[in-house]
């Protein structure tokens, strides 16, 4: 089971390397991580090249943890026993792959994009629900980052209602919870001090130097 659980890691860390909103900052000729929040995720591209760039960088990102999951799903482990515990670490491994890509010198997004193409692929009824808490989250109080962080609570609390007593699947939901909440650790004190960034407000990439 270790063998297989190692497997799993290491080919969802390959998938989530791919670093999308540094790829297209990239063709359009700039490192999206020296401006904004400094991030290679979807609000930071959103925020610094504009909804065109944020919407791929959130379809390449949610993808490459769906790619993943479905490969060991359909092709790696098909009809294993443990199957779920199996896309668990697979998503973990798109997550860690996302945040810290080890050809950008670890400096990635903040996962959420991932660990939501992880959730849907994990249990695809958690969808209309994750949708809701994060837009309806963000609608209220104009914040990302408070939607991203809900979502990731939302996991481990859902692997908990879908499978009562696993404790392993449960432990493997709260390490997203926490790669979350430390990846936006620079956004909860801001939003303690009500000077976290507002959806919508934009970084202009002209006035900061390279």
């Amino acid at each position: 089971m270790i063998s297989k659980i190692i497997i799993c890691l290491i080919l969802g860390y390959a998938f989530g390397c791919f670093a999308t909103g540094y790829i297209i900052g990239k063709y359009k000729k700039i490192d999206i991580r020296k401006y904004g929040s400094h991030s290679a995720g979807t609000t930071n591209a959103l925020r610094t090249l504009g909804p065109k760039a944020g919407a791929l960088t959130l379809f390449g990102d949610l993808i490459k943890a769906i790619l993943a999951i479905l490969l060991v799903r359909y092709l790696v482990f098909p009809g294993d026993p443990n199957l779920q515990l199996l896309i668990l670490y697979t998503g973990l491994g798109a997550v860690l792959g996302h945040n810290y890509p080890i050809w950008l010198r670890f400096r990635g997004g903040k996962g959420i994009a991932a660990t939501g193409g992880a959730m849907a692929a994990f249990d695809p009824l958690i969808i209309p629900v994750g949708l809701l808490i994060f837009v309806g989250s963000i609608a209220i109080t104009k914040y990302v980052s408070v939607g991203s962080l809900l979502v990731s609570i939302l996991f481990p609390i859902w692997i908990a209602i879908r499978y009562p007593g696993d404790i392993h699947m449960l432990i493997i939901g709260i390490l997203y919870m926490a790669l979350a909440f430390i990846k936006h650790h620079a956004n909860i004190k801001r939003l303690l001090s009500g000077t976290e960034n507002k959806l919508g407000q934009k970084v202009n990439i002209n006035n900061i130097e390279n």
